[in-house]
């Protein structure tokens, strides 16, 4: 059949992803094989996921609400927990409205697909995650691809048709950051929309963790459409929408990927409640992980291998060659440390690299190990 040789070749290729068998994660460790790891492959990126605050703030809601929503939000899911929630996001994001998506991938395509139609053209990075590609793709606008982060790239691919162009915040597998302030610049002067997908931005850049356009000081007026994830700095999972009132009554009458899933359960909306509320005045956990990324990247800078260049927690070394990469990071296994092997298709043929990410959890040590272990294992 079509996908056993579609599997043959890529097990061919050396490209065969397989799930690891974890047996637990408990912030800065990973416990796997009956062994113990330092975890740098987590997005786990203010340690919060172990936060004594979620567990009890889950725990209250269980006993209260239930462990599910029951039904999707337009019929009887939409609970006061999740009233909570959505206003507690647009107070500190500075929007109008939020919409609660139970992944950031299912928020993704119900905002492309639902907003664009065949007399839309949709612009995207190349290096955008594969929820807004797809979506892009799928949906009846023309999607046009710029160059990474290149605003001359952009602006020579906009046309008077209107349409959405739409960029990450921080682009989760070379960890730097969109170029916001010449995107919202070009944006403004089209009089197109945009929109940002700040998955890896929230919790960690900008005043109180309000993510990529904070650290750039632009206003989220500026940016028609928002999307952030909960599991990443803020340690649990889910997604939100958040811009003005007009655009979440839409994608509430219109956004299928809303209106026909099954609402987040109020245990996991009461956690996520309680992590934003941990992660507006998360300042010291910030400035210690803003440490541990200067102190790993000094630490790494004379390897023999390509360091890209990020001020956020995930720090990638570029390896090249798919199968010497996996052949390192089962060496660093072997000493102690778990970090993921990146390959194709999900960054470019020749660029596998080594994705490592760093934690507010992790300590000075931890930072240390990683650094030994690579220089031994390279």
């Amino acid at each position: 059949m079509l996908f056993n040789l579609s599997l043959a070749d890529r097990e061919a290729a050396g490209l065969t992803r397989r799930l690891a068998a974890i047996d637990k994660v408990a912030g800065r460790l990973l416990h796997a094989n009956e062994q113990t790891y330092l975890n740098f492959a987590g997005n786990d990126y203010l340690g919060l996921s172990q936060a004594p605050e979620l567990r009890l703030a889950a725990e209250q809601a269980a006993r209260e609400y239930g462990v599910g929503a029951v039904a999707s939000p337009l019929v009887v899911g939409h609970q006061a927990i999740h009233r909570a929630l959505e206003a507690e996001l647009a107070d500190w994001l500075g929007v109008e409205a939020v919409l609660l998506f139970s992944s950031g991938f299912s928020a993704n395509q119900a905002i492309i697909k639902a907003l664009l139609t065949k007399d839309h053209q949709c612009w995207q990075d190349k290096l955008n995650h594969a929820s807004l590609q797809e979506a892009g793709l799928l949906s009846p606008a023309r999607m046009r691809r710029f160059a990474h982060n290149d605003m001359a790239s952009l602006a020579a691919r906009l046309t008077p048709q209107a349409g959405l162009i739409i960029s990450e915040g921080v682009f989760s597998m070379d960890g730097d950051l969109g170029n916001w302030p010449e995107l919202v610049a070009l944006a403004e002067q089209s009089r197109n929309w945009l929109m940002i997908d700040d998955a890896h931005g929230l919790g960690v850049l900008g005043h109180q963790g309000r993510g990529t356009l904070s650290h750039f000081g632009l206003a989220t007026s500026r940016v028609q459409i928002m999307m952030g994830t909960f599991g990443k700095a803020l340690g649990v999972g889910g997604a939100f929408v958040g811009g003005s009132r007009a655009l979440i009554d839409y994608l509430q009458n219109y956004g299928r990927g809303y209106v026909y899933s099954t609402h987040l359960p109020p245990p996991q909306a009461a956690a996520i409640l309680a992590a934003v509320r941990l992660v507006r005045r998360a300042d010291d956990k910030r400035a210690h992980l803003a440490g541990l990324v200067e102190r790993f990247r000094q630490g790494v800078a004379s390897l023999p291998c390509e360091l890209l260049p990020s001020i956020t927690a995930i720090q990638p070394l570029v390896i090249g060659e798919e199968g010497r990469t996996l052949a390192l990071a089962a060496r660093l296994q072997e000493r102690g440390i778990w970090v993921g092997a990146i390959r194709p298709p999900t960054v470019p043929t020749g660029s596998a690299r080594l994705r490592i990410t760093l934690s507010a959890a992790h300590r000075p040590g931890d930072i240390d190990a990683l650094i030994g272990a690579l220089q031994d294992s390279l």
